[in-house]
């Protein structure tokens, strides 16, 4: 259900999803899922738990490989690569998990600069720097030097963005990323993403806030039984006459929610 006003004939084609599947524990987790993101877009991915989003999420990283079909960055095969390029490949997107991944016993700036010195090979004063600077842009500056236990959850998310920020993707992979954060602290790690949307970064992003995603993204992609089953602009699909699936969805979380 792709609108033709969604659609840029001048855009261009940052990622290609072919076809993917994948089979964990017997059980068909994804089933040929496909779709694409021009240069700028937001799509956000909802559906029922266990429809598979997270999973796609990882193949398109190549954290979890698929069994079948490919994923194009910059219309270069996954596929096609040897382990050192899909190492690079995965540099090139960046990824927000649900539980923020940090390090403990690191302070939020080195948390954002190890993988610049590790990774990227840069000395210790530009990791720091462009560290600074990262933190800067999430609104985190002041919270520099302080630990993860220091931080409440939307802060460490915040670092979590940052450092993901500073390795200079392409595209983020978005997994939920504030279903573990109390609801007074899921505002501020919203902002951060809406302006990184505003600033032109490519995403995709797993989330349950609909009212979000009904404001800041390009496209909803429903997901069940591992498949997208709809598709289309926010306003198309969650119409107050709409009889599509995802509207049924969206008013069975609200009414969770409390909304």
């Amino acid at each position: 259900m792709t609108l033709d006003k969604l659609v840029d004939p001048d855009s261009q084609t940052l990622l290609e999803v072919r076809e993917l599947s994948k089979t964990l524990g017997g059980k068909k987790i994804l089933d040929k899922v496909s779709l694409t993101l021009d240069k700028g877009e937001f799509k956000v991915l909802i559906g029922p738990s266990g429809s598979g989003k997270s999973t796609l999420l990882q193949c398109i990283h190549f954290l979890i490989p698929p069994d079948t079909g490919d994923v194009l960055l910059d219309g270069k095969s996954a596929r096609e690569m040897s382990h050192r390029d899909i190492t690079l490949f995965r540099r090139e997107i960046g990824m927000i998990f649900q539980d923020f991944n940090l390090f403990d016993h690191l302070t939020a700036k080195d948390n954002v600069a190890i993988a610049l010195r590790r990774v990227k090979g840069m000395k210790k004063k530009d990791a720091y720097d462009r560290a600074l600077s990262e933190l800067t842009r999430v609104g985190l500056l002041d919270k520099a030097d302080l630990f993860p236990a220091e931080l409440s959850g939307g802060q460490k998310q915040r670092v979590s963005i940052a450092r993901a920020l500073a390795m200079d993707p392409k595209i983020m992979l978005l997994d939920e990323p504030t279903s573990a954060l109390d609801p007074e602290l899921i505002g501020e790690v919203l902002n951060v993403i809406q302006g990184l949307s505003e600033s032109g970064m490519t995403m995709l992003m797993v989330t349950h806030q609909l009212g979000f995603a009904r404001h800041f993204t390009n496209e909803m992609l429903f997901m069940e039984d591992g498949r997208i089953t709809e598709r289309g602009a926010p306003e198309e699909l969650l119409a107050i006459d709409s009889t599509f699936r995802t509207k049924e969805f969206s008013l069975k979380l609200s009414k969770i929610q409390g909304h």
